[in-house]
This record gives C-alpha cells, sequence and structure tokens, in this order.
C-alpha cells in the first residue's frame, strides 16, 4: 500500500512538472474555460445556465482523453513496463495510477471552475452532492475511457485517432456548447452515444433541477456501466510489452465498451 501511494504521489507531481501535462491537465481546460466565460456567455446569454457543468465535462474530458493514454503508450513502447513486471508490480495498479493521477488534476481543475464562475454570473447547481457525485463517476467514467485507448493504441498516432473520435463529436453533439434539445431530431438520439451527454444530461436533471431530454437517472446508470465495463477491458486486454505477440484478447474486444451507450441510444429511441 505505501508502494502504491509513493508511486501515485510520483505521477500527480509529475503532472505538475511535465509541460505537457500541465498544458494538457490545467492550461488548455482553463483557457478554453475562460474563453467561453468571456465570449459564449457575451454572444448566448443562455450559456450562463450551462457554463459550470459544460466546462467540468470538458475539463474531464479534455485531461482524460488528450492526457492520459499517450504516456501508457510511450512506458510501453520503451520497455518500462517489463521492468514493472519483473519487479513484481500488478497491472491494476500500472493502468490505476496514471488514471487516478489525472482524475485528481480534473477533479482540482473542476474546482476552479466552479469557484469562478460566478464571475461569469453562470448559474450554480442546486442540488450539490448530486452535482459532486455526478462529478466523480464523470472523472472516473472519462479516466476509464483514457485506460483503455492507452492499452489498445499501437502509437501515439493510433492514440489522436481514437481520442478524437470521440472528442470532436462530443464537443458538437454532446451537449456541452449547444443543448442537445436543438438538435436535429434525427441526430437526437445519436447523441446519446457519447458520455458527454450522458454527463450533462445528469448534470441539468440531477443537480439543476430542469427538464431533460433523456432520464437523468438512466444517464447516471449509463455513465457507471461504462466505468466498470472499460476499466475491465482496460485490465483485460493490457499488455506488458508490445512487442509480445501473445494477448489475452483482441483490441477489437474494446467495441464491448460501446455496449452502454447502444442501449442508451435503443431506448432514447423507445422513449
Amino acid at each position: 500500500m505505501t508502494a502504491f501511494i509513493t508511486h501515485l504521489a510520483f505521477e500527480f507531481k509529475t503532472g505538475l512538472r511535465n509541460p505537457t501535462a500541465m498544458l494538457m491537465n490545467y492550461l488548455f481546460p482553463l483557457g478554453f474555460y475562460a474563453m467561453m466565460g468571456l465570449i459564449m456567455t457575451q454572444i448566448n446569454p443562455g450559456f450562463k445556465d450551462t457554463l459550470v457543468p459544460a466546462m467540468v465535462v470538458f475539463a474531464i474530458m479534455a485531461s482524460n482523453l488528450l492526457g492520459l493514454p499517450n504516456p501508457l503508450v510511450d512506458s510501453r513502447e520503451a520497455g518500462i513496463y517489463r521492468s514493472f513486471k519483473i519487479n513484481g508490480v500488478p497491472a491494476l495498479s500500472i493502468l490505476s495510477i496514471p488514471a487516478m493521477s489525472t482524475i485528481f488534476h480534473a477533479l482540482i481543475v473542476s474546482a476552479i471552475i466552479v469557484l469562478t464562475a460566478p464571475i461569469f454570473d453562470s448559474s450554480m447547481p442546486k442540488n450539490w452532492l448530486a452535482f459532486t457525485l455526478i462529478t466523480l463517476l464523470s472523472a472516473a467514467t472519462f479516466g476509464s475511457i483514457g485506460m483503455l485507448i492507452g492499452v489498445i493504441a499501437t502509437s501515439g498516432r493510433s492514440v489522436v485517432l481514437y481520442t478524437q473520435l470521440i472528442f470532436l463529436p462530443s464537443m458538437l453533439l454532446g451537449g456541452m456548447m449547444l443543448p442537445i434539445e436543438i438538435l436535429p431530431e434525427a441526430f437526437q438520439p445519436i447523441a446519446a452515444i457519447f458520455p458527454t451527454t450522458q454527463a450533462m444530461q445528469a448534470y441539468l436533471g440531477l443537480a439543476y433541477g430542469q427538464e431533460t431530454l433523456l432520464n437523468p437517472a438512466l444517464c447516471v446508470g449509463v455513465l457507471l456501466a461504462s466505468c466498470i465495463l472499460c476499466f475491465g477491458l482496460a485490465i483485460y486486454l493490457f499488455s506488458w510489452d508490445s512487442r509480445n505477440q501473445t494477448r489475452r484478447g483482441h483490441p477489437a474486444l474494446a467495441l464491448l465498451a460501446l455496449l452502454p451507450f447502444v442501449a442508451a441510444v435503443i431506448l432514447a429511441r423507445l422513449i
């Protein structure tokens, strides 16, 4: 346990000292938040109602998707995990420690956003307990997704491909910049496939008491199922060395992580 805490503390400090990690964990999400607070709220005053949850989700997504997978791939390609295996470090620690460190950084940024949001006259949650729990669940979900991407990606280029398949559509359809209610009707069920949509609907329904297109309690269930499934798949598909051709499962099994969101799409169409 002492070794685990020491490793976690080292990873956390690395996130503050490494320029790339500092950019992805703090400068990029906070810079985007400041820009949205200064510009978007003037263009669209209604954005003040969702500024806090939208920017919290963005900070969590940016840290875990853009900052977490690459170090996992780089360490595996450099043979670092072979040394860990020789010294008896379990795969669970290798994956969970970077994820926990990234999540901690994302939660710090989320706290900064919440504390400074009144500057932009932003609406604050009515239910702080629900807001906190959804934030923790969203961070854990994106952390597990980032872990899974880091496990199945074979290079930095594939990391960019996988992360952008989630990141860019989430920005357009995930309910952060635009409410999913104003999307064309054909795109509304499709938006349910993105974790950002599930998180935003959960925030608005449970923490802000607003009417939502999706059932917010169901959104919480989808995020929880995704978190557990992605974490389990990441552990199962983990490879100590890219040169070792023997794997416990094909990387395509990672597509199973879509199951909770596909179910959400089907339910959204039925409802």
